[in-house]
């Protein structure tokens, strides 16, 4: 198959096409916020912990991403809860979610007999097989976490780097938390159908860990970030056609190969400037016009 094969101009690869670049843009925008709080775990997690929701959602016959989404929102208002107990933290309240809601969704699947719903399509995801309502959802919440990052970007930021400044200046902590947790989990809902529960991750953390090596400015982050992401979604749908193999699989691959590629040509030139040989990751301008709310 060759580029101006008749498939390519089939509705179903332009929706995938289309459906790469959103989701890619979205996680590398996004991704931003998860590298910068160290929260890679969490998103992690959150794929998994949504799984009840998909459950109820398939056995009630509804939408399942929209029951992950809703489930969604419901661990990350328990994850904020636990976090904020005495002697607990973030990573310690998500791994609870993560367990706790995993389990929940195995022990509703197994109570039903003969429950055959096919969820193999949520675990793994098919970008070609996206539909129109798939991608109009992306878009809507693409816009939307846009207009958050527009509206809340510096508070954002500012909350992630000094927690205790930003409350010491009156920012409302709490809720800037949900917010950054809430676009966290609706960035992987939307993405789940093109990537699957399992490999949604690679685009929330792969290209803004990427960019994190390519510069150590906030405000170059965000931009390299999402054309990482769209350049990584857009190939692999590509692949995915050129040879037959799955979409979802590629894009993730083509993430995993380009971070590896800019990770060896930043120790390369940690090597360079150094006469030891020790690489040592640039810092972030944590004091930048960027995070000043």
């Amino acid at each position: 198959m060759i580029w101006t094969d008749a498939s390519w101009f089939d509705s179903t690869v332009h929706r995938a096409l289309a459906e790469a670049a959103l989701v890619g843009a979205l996680g590398g925008l996004v991704g931003v916020l998860v590298i910068v709080r160290r929260l890679p775990f969490f998103t992690m997690a959150l794929t998994h912990a949504t799984f009840p929701g998909i459950v109820v959602a398939a056995l009630l016959g509804i939408d399942l991403y929209l029951g992950g989404g809703l489930f969604g929102l419901l661990i990350v208002l328990a994850i904020l809860a636990f976090s904020r107990a005495r002697g607990q933290d973030l990573t310690a309240a998500t791994g609870i979610a993560l367990s706790g809601g995993f389990a929940l969704g195995v022990v509703l699947v197994s109570a039903q007999d003969g429950f055959s719903k096919n969820l193999t399509h949520y675990t793994v995801g098919d970008i070609l097989a996206v539909s129109t309502a798939d991608l109009t959802s992306t878009l809507i919440v693409a816009v939307a976490v846009v207009l958050v990052l527009a509206a809340l970007g510096k508070e954002l930021l500012f909350s992630a780097f000094d927690p205790v400044g930003a409350s010491a200046v009156g920012l409302p902590t709490l809720a800037l938390d949900f917010v950054l947790l809430a676009v966290i989990e609706v960035t992987v809902v939307v993405t789940v159908p093109a990537l699957g529960a399992i490999l949604a991750v690679a685009l929330l953390v792969g290209p803004a860990a990427t960019a994190r090596l390519l510069t150590d400015r906030l405000a170059l982050l965000f931009p390299i970030s999402a054309v990482i992401g769209v350049g990584c979604g857009l190939a692999g749908v590509w692949l995915s056609t050129r040879w037959d193999v799955a979409a979802g699989a590629s894009i993730a691959l083509f993430v995993g190969v380009v971070f590896g590629l800019a990770f060896l040509g930043s120790a390369v030139r940690g090597r360079l400037k150094s006469p030891a040989g020790a690489h040592r990751p640039m810092p972030l301008e944590a004091v930048d016009e960027a995070t000043t709310p």
